[in-house]
């Protein structure tokens, strides 16, 4: 379109110059006046042909630049994409090396903490059994030996660890304060063996019933007898250092019995503090099947 615009403009030159030499010379040679008219002519026409395609040559370039302006803006752009891209592959790679070490450190300390646990179940298997049963007492006071083992302070009391409840009474009148609850052991060194725990505690189980080191078997109070706990005949009828086999000593002493002492062992073994006469030789014999007292 620019070109036949051009042509046409220069056609109409090429008129306008005809007519002022036609003018000018009016009866002058016309055939001079002629050629001269279509060399002007020649002359309008090829100028403005050169002008058209200078003018699309300058568009074209301009075109051009554009075309390679817009195209480097893409690569820029595309490099920046790739380039987030590879910071956040890199940065998702170092989350997951970093969650995996963590699992591995985890997995180590806990088959470390087993063999830990292990260990010490084959040194002691007592502890890996059984639990302080007064660990949640408040204000415990280790007191003397006798039959069991006494202690002051009040709140609640555990079993040692599995076992079956054959006794829950709060009215045994054998017992200062009425308490009187005992229980079988399943489970351990000791697994069979009768526990009692009497005086001034509050049933929380009942007869028959299964329980662990985490159950609550009794409230302890501050009744002015405190509580004893030890090993029970196997029917759970009283302390088995009443009986025969076992030198047959109540109540009055002497004090402390063996069997008494082999409980407190036993206790100490969990973390309890010992009593004040737990040093003294033991009176009575100590059955086949208990826990031999410490040395």
């Amino acid at each position: 379109m620019r070109v036949a615009t051009a042509v046409a403009g220069s056609a109409l030159l090429a008129l306008g110059a005809v007519a002022i030499v036609a003018h000018q010379h009016g009866s002058g040679d016309h055939s001079a006046d002629l050629d001269q008219a279509s060399s002007l002519n020649t002359s309008a026409a090829n100028g403005g042909l050169g002008a058209a395609i200078s003018s699309q040559s300058a568009a074209a370039e301009i075109a051009a630049q554009h075309a390679a302006a817009k195209q480097a803006a893409a690569k820029q752009a595309a490099a920046k994409q790739a380039a987030a891209r590879a910071a956040a592959q890199q940065a998702a790679a170092k989350r997951a090396a970093a969650a995996r070490a963590a699992a591995a450190r985890a997995a180590a300390q806990r088959a470390a903490a087993k063999r830990a646990a292990a260990q010490r179940a084959k040194a002691n298997p007592t502890t890996a059994a059984y639990r302080n049963p007064l660990r949640s007492v408040s204000g415990l006071l280790p007191e003397r030996v006798d039959q069991g083992v006494d202690f002051g302070g009040a709140g609640p009391v555990y079993a040692l660890g599995d076992a079956v409840i054959t006794n829950a009474m709060a009215d045994n009148a054998g017992w200062p304060g009425g308490g009187w609850i005992t229980y079988q052991l399943t489970n351990g060194p000791d697994k069979g063996l009768v526990v009692y725990l009497a005086e001034d505690v509050t049933p929380t189980v009942q007869a028959g019933q299964t329980v662990t080191s985490s159950t609550v078997i009794a409230n302890m109070f501050n009744g002015g007898a405190g509580i004893e706990t030890g090993w029970a005949t196997s029917d759970g009828s009283t302390a088995e250092s009443q009986m025969p086999e076992a030198g047959g000593i109540n109540g009055n002493g002497p004090f402390p019995t063996v069997v008494g002492l082999s409980f407190e062992t036993l206790l100490e073994g969990l973390g309890v503090s010992a009593g004040p006469n737990a040093s003294e030789p033991g009176s009575g014999l100590l059955p086949p099947g208990y826990p031999a007292v410490k040395s």
